[in-house]
C-alpha cells in the first residue's frame, strides 16, 4: 500500500486538561474514602498487588485463604491488611456494602483509583522506541466489556496505550478492571476532553491515523503496518463521530461474506491489533 499523503489543513489545537478521569460506574465507596477503589477476581488482585499501586486492604473468604498459597504470601510480603471472613460473610459484604456484581471469586481489595497517563507522556512513550508507535484511540465506547477485552488484547498484542474520551464514555472501573484479567495494570491510559485536539497531537508527533469506517475505505489488509500508527474503533452504535471520521488520513474496513453487518467493537479491534502485530513480527 502506498503511503497516504496527509493534508496540510489542520484542527487549531486548544489548551486541554487530559489528566481529568471520566466519571466512574457504581457508587463510591462512602465520602471518605473517594481517593479509594474497589477490585475484586483473583487476577485483577494478584496483578494489583504486583504493581506500584497502592493496596490498603485485601479481604478473603476463609477457602481463598486456606488454599490460594501465592495470593496469601503476596499479602503477607507487602505487609497489607488484610480481612478473612466465612463465605456467607463475605458474599453480604460484597453485596451490600460494596456493590459488587460480577465474579468475585472470593477476593476483593481496596486500592487507589486507577491513574490516566497524561497525553504527552503517553506519545513520549511511544515514539520514543525502536518499533513504530501503535496507540489506540477509543471513540466513545459504553460498554466495560468491550474496554476490558480491548485492553486485554492490546496488552498481548504489544499496544503502547489507549485514548479515550473523557465524556459519554467507559473509564477504567473495577468492571473493566476485572474484564481485562489485570491488564488494566500493563496498559498505559490517557483521558481526554477532545478526540480530535488528541489526534492532532499524535499527527504532530508522526503518527498516522487510521479510523475504521465501512465506507470510503481500503480493506484492512492493505494498511501500511511499517507507520506510527493510530488506530480509531468508533463506538457500539453510531461508530466514529463526524469530527474524528474527518480528522483520519485513511480508514480501513473488515470484509464480511456473511449475513451481520458489523463486528463488535472489541472484536474489530482484536482483528486489526493482532494484524498490526503479524506484519510487525512475521514468522521467520
Amino acid at each position: 500500500m502506498a503511503k497516504p499523503v496527509k493534508g496540510a489543513k489542520k484542527d487549531k489545537a486548544s489548551k486541554r486538561d487530559y489528566k481529568q478521569a471520566p466519571k466512574k460506574e457504581g457508587k463510591a465507596i462512602s465520602k471518605k474514602d473517594s481517593n479509594r477503589e474497589v477490585i475484586y477476581g483473583k487476577n485483577t488482585v494478584n496483578e494489583v498487588l504486583e504493581s506500584k499501586r497502592k493496596v490498603f486492604e485485601v479481604i478473603v473468604t476463609d477457602a481463598v485463604a486456606q488454599h490460594d498459597a501465592g495470593l496469601m504470601k503476596l499479602v503477607e510480603k507487602q505487609n497489607i491488611s488484610c480481612k478473612v471472613l466465612p463465605k456467607q460473610k463475605f458474599e453480604q459484604m460484597v453485596k451490600d456494602k460494596y456493590d459488587v456484581k460480577g465474579n468475585h471469586q472470593g477476593v476483593l481489595a481496596i486500592v487507589e483509583p486507577y491513574a490516566y497517563m497524561p497525553l504527552n507522556d503517553l506519545i513520549k512513550k511511544a515514539t520514543q522506541k525502536e518499533e513504530p508507535a501503535f496507540i489506540l484511540i477509543l471513540d466513545g465506547l459504553e460498554d466495560p466489556h468491550n474496554l476490558g477485552a480491548i485492553l486485554r488484547t492490546a496488552d498481548a498484542s504489544g499496544v503502547d496505550g489507549i485514548i479515550i474520551r473523557k465524556d459519554r464514555s467507559v473509564g477504567l472501573t473495577s468492571t473493566v478492571a476485572k474484564l481485562s484479567t489485570g491488564a488494566i495494570e500493563h496498559v498505559p491510559v490517557a483521558c481526554v476532553a477532545n478526540l480530535t485536539v488528541a489526534i492532532n497531537q499524535l499527527k504532530e508527533a508522526g503518527l498516522w491515523i487510521a479510523g475504521t469506517d465501512a465506507s470510503e475505505a481500503q480493506d484492512y489488509r492493505t494498511l501500511d503496518a511499517s507507520l506510527p500508527l493510530g488506530l480509531v474503533i468508533g463506538s457500539e452504535g453510531k461508530g466514529m463521530s463526524r469530527l474524528v471520521r474527518e480528522a483520519c488520513d485513511f480508514k480501513v474496513y473488515l470484509p464480511m461474506r456473511g449475513h451481520v453487518t458489523s463486528l463488535n467493537a472489541s472484536v474489530a479491534a482484536a482483528l486489526l491489533m493482532y494484524e498490526i502485530y503479524n506484519k510487525r513480527n512475521p514468522i521467520k
